[in-house]
Parts: structure tokens; C-alpha cells; sequence
């Protein structure tokens, strides 16, 4: 049986990204890429006041962490992050998940699952 990529975006508050990341970690998933990023949903933004001035802030400041797997369990990794960032407050985030058809590791031409695996024994030059 071949294992199945999969791609999850986790859109969250940015006070959370430390305590996401070692959670994530600590269920063995180690690559993720994180973005800073802004966007609304039902909070619609809030209104701040600058110089004396009232302005209208339509879109929040949050972090987008990217994740890709195969060995660890897709619904363990959302588990982990529901447990990790749900406050029940407007603003906890959203995940998303994708299937993806193939990865390419571009250092050695790996494709598939062995192109987002880690290789035993192997270390990034310094």
C-alpha cells in the first residue's frame, strides 16, 4: 500500500506558535515552514486609534504554519493542534488539509513519501 502525502496548514494567533511547535515536535513532526500573515473571518478586524485618529483594522495578524506527512497520523497532528489552540474565543484559527500527488526533495531527486522523510543518521552541513 502506498502512504498517502498529506499537507496541513494551521492558521492560528501568533502567541501560540512556540507552544504549537513544540507540541508538534513532540509527536514527531519536524519540518514545517511559518508565515506570517493577516486575515479576517468572523472577528472582521478592530478598530485602534493612532494620533487621535479612530481607523478601522479589517485584517488580524496571524501565523500560518505548513506542515507535510506521511508518517505521522494526519489526525493526530490535528489533535494536537486543537488541543494546543483552542481558547473557545473568536480567533483560534482554522486548519486546512490537502492531499497532495507527489513531493520532490531537489538536494537528491527523491520523490514521493521518501522526499519529505528524514534520513537515519543524516545531518545538515554547518
Amino acid at each position: 500500500m502506498e502512504r498517502k502525502i498529506t499537507k496541513i496548514d494551521i492558521i492560528t494567533r501568533p502567541s501560540k506558535l512556540e507552544e504549537l511547535k513544540d507540541a508538534l515536535n513532540a509527536i514527531g513532526v519536524l519540518g514545517m515552514t511559518v508565515s506570517q500573515v493577516y486575515g479576517c473571518g468572523l472577528q472582521r478586524g478592530h478598530k485602534e486609534v493612532y494620533r487621535g485618529r479612530e481607523y478601522d483594522v479589517s485584517l488580524v495578524p496571524k501565523i500560518k504554519v505548513e506542515t507535510v506527512v506521511c508518517e505521522v497520523p494526519v489526525d493526530k497532528v490535528i489533535e494536537t493542534a486543537e488541543k494546543v489552540l483552542r481558547t473557545g474565543k473568536f480567533g483560534d484559527g482554522k486548519i486546512f488539509v490537502y492531499e497532495l500527488t507527489n513531493a520532490v526533495r531537489i538536494r537528491t531527486g527523491q520523490r514521493g513519501p521518501e522526499a519529505i522523510m528524514d534520513i537515519p543518521g543524516e545531518k545538515p552541513e554547518t
